[in-house]
């Protein structure tokens, strides 16, 4: 997809001189060294122009060209987890000059995606997957009598998932030939990467010991209690100065922890460990935003940088007000002080959600259950059976990971949990892996399901409060960012369930509109002089309100920032048939694609989700209806 780089002369930067992964195994350790200076300094700085995933990136450039180095990629599959931290990897295949169009429309992909790149060997966006896939790959590869490598780049925040020790155990299961490699950033066994843990590394991946491990299972495989108890030795050894006990118990030959910045350390246990068979765990430590102080010192708040701007001198800020991410935290807030049942949720998602205020304010009552959607919903499924008032923040597309929780576990129970669904619809520069554009479809579905979107701010909070009282599973569904600037009171006061706003009364075209895409298509109501309804609610619909109006205009028109497919558009379709009502009918919302990234307001555009696209898709339909068409 992008082209690769013109060739440089020696004098040029080692980075320039890099056309492929193949050009770092004719380097010297000087020169992979000088090069990760290089990576890093030009990480920070694209980085700055374009804005995107920083801290992550900052801390792996040692380990991304070791693993290079190492391995013969692309034959060689090289998985990264969740793909954050996959930015020097797209430097250093062919995309570093793509780099600074990352997450724009029609750019460079946030993250790892097999049709940018022969070297993105999976693609990712969500966590806890590359140990799985780099499974399939190793087994496929065993099928097919090939030697390649996987290796699975995964961090110490998604190895908390389920997924991925199901994955961990399977492979210990079947020993396939593949790399695990656990890219730890946290503090607490830092400590460990010293001159012991160094030499033990050495020697655990060293040949001698490799054939002395090999021959002795050979030999005492005949006398089990003989070689149970050299089994356990080395264990017992091992666990002195590392915490491999774990990896070793589920059938992997582990090997750390060593230090992530010591590039020619990293080389050489990489090239050593390539040969070697059967599952292999290396445990790596490396600090998040190394090379960059503030990164270093707040690796939360620099995970992702937005690009950096300076104001025009007569550009005067503009107060947007509150995003819908805090209006929730402030509800959760006032919710937890009126009601002590209430307890608060989230997978991984604190400073995302806006959940730092409670979790400050109510810390026993506040459960970050780590990168575990699935525990998350059945923990809110827990707490429900014994009377509790569980609140699950969590993101659209993340949802969709705990559907069958929400579905076996809370839905078919009829307990009372309540989804507060963030950045539903269109998110931008994340693109598809984190649009969140099927949650109306894939729960409207569920029996016992309440789902709303509200088309403010002040109608979020309302609705968070009628989902929380109401005696079931509800969803409160609203965008990421900004409303259109309603003011918010303290109220904790619910609106009626199923009921719908009325909001305009016109002439011809009725207008049913779904949360965010309600205040814009306001405007195309004004303009031709149509009937406008604030839905609020996708289940159960205001079917009353829906088929009185219908009955008395031409066309009935649906708007949704979700999928066509399953939204609130069939949802009026099914109502209409249902009640033997036939009226022409306009769906407005996504099309059955994966929509790609890019600026918000212009992915909207394209698919006429904005004003304009919404008044000239109704003026098309509703003029050739005038003319019989």
């Amino acid at each position: 997809m992008f082209e690769a780089l013109p060739t440089q002369t020696p004098d040029t930067p080692l980075l320039d001189q890099v056309k492929s992964p193949a050009d770092l195994r004719a380097f010297s350790d000087r020169q992979l060294v000088q090069l990760a200076k290089e990576v890093r300094a030009w990480l920070l700085w694209s980085v700055s122009q374009t804005g995107g995933h920083f801290g992550a990136g900052l801390g792996v450039v040692e380990l991304t060209i070791a693993l290079h180095a190492a391995l013969q990629t692309p034959e060689d599959r090289l998985i990264w987890d969740v793909g954050h931290q996959a930015y020097p990897h797209k430097i250093l295949t062919g995309r570093k000059d793509a780099l600074l169009s990352i997450r724009q429309k029609d750019g460079c992909a946030a993250f790892p995606k097999r049709d940018e790149s022969v070297y993105d060997a999976f693609g990712v966006g969500h966590s806890s997957t590359s140990i799985s896939a780099a499974l399939g790959m190793a087994i496929a590869a065993r099928a097919q009598g090939k030697k390649r490598r996987s290796v699975a780049v995964i961090g110490d925040g998604a190895l908390t998932a389920g997924m991925a020790f199901e994955a961990l155990t399977h492979a210990g299961h079947v020993q396939a030939d593949m790399l695990v490699v656990l890219n730890d950033n946290e503090m607490s066994i830092s400590e460990n990467v010293g001159g012991l843990a160094t030499y033990l590394s050495r020697l655990l991946v060293s040949e001698p010991f490799h054939q002395l491990r090999e021959g002795s299972r050979k030999v005492l495989s005949h006398l089990p209690l003989a070689w149970e108890l050299a089994r356990k030795t080395e264990e017992q050894v091992k666990s002195l100065v590392s915490p491999g006990t774990l990896f070793e118990e589920l059938g992997f030959n582990y090997v750390g922890p060593v230090d992530g910045h010591d590039l020619p350390e990293l080389v050489s246990i990489l090239r050593k460990l390539r040969h070697h068979t059967g599952p292999q765990f290396l445990h790596v430590i490396t600090k998040k935003g190394k090379g960059f102080l503030p990164a270093e010192a707040d690796p939360i708040g620099y995970h992702a940088l937005t690009k950096l701007e300076k104001p025009a001198p007569t550009q005067v800020p503009v107060s947007k007000g509150p995003k819908y991410s805090n209006i929730f935290g402030q509800w959760l807030c006032d919710m937890a002080a009126a009601d002590e049942r209430l307890m608060g949720i989230t997978p991984a998602m604190r400073e995302g959600s806006d959940l730092v205020r409670f979790s400050e304010r109510y810390p026993k009552r506040y459960f970050d259950v780590a990168i575990a959607e699935q525990h998350a919903v059945t923990l809110a499924a827990g707490m429900a059976c014994e009377g509790l008032k569980p609140v699950v923040a969590i993101y659209s597309t993340f949802l969709q990971r705990a559907y069958d929780q929400l579905i076996h576990d809370v839905a078919v129970q009829k307990l009372d949990v309540l989804f507060a669904i963030d950045r539903a619809g269109l998110v931008g520069e994340d693109g598809p892996t984190h649009h969140g554009s099927l949650d109306v479809s894939f729960l409207r579905c569920v029996p016992e399901m309440l789902i709303m979107a509200p088309a403010d701010e002040q109608e979020c909070r309302q609705l968070l409060t009628t989902g929380y009282l109401y005696p079931g599973p509800a969803a409160v569904r609203y965008p990421r960012g900004c409303g259109p600037g309603v003011t918010v009171t303290d109220t904790l006061e619910p609106l009626p369930i199923g009921k719908a706003e009325l909001r305009r009364e016109g002439e011809g075209i009725l207008v049913l509109a779904l949360g965010s895409r309600v205040s814009v298509a306001a405007e195309a109501a004004e303009a031709l002089n149509a009937t406008l309804v604030n839905l609020r609610f996708v289940k159960p619909l205001d079917e009353s309100l829906i088929l009185e109006l219908a009955a008395q205009h031409q066309l009935v028109v649906t708007v949704e920032e979700n999928a066509l497919a399953g939204g609130v558009g069939a949802a009026v379709l099914e109502c209409l048939a249902a009640a033997g009502l036939t009226r022409p009918v306009l769906n407005l919302g996504l099309p059955d694609v994966f929509v790609d990234q890019g600026d918000h307001e212009q992915l909207l555009a394209d698919h006429g989700l904005d004003g304009p696209g919404i008044l000239a898709s109704i003026q098309t339909r509703w003029n050739a209806l005038i003319k019989g068409e």
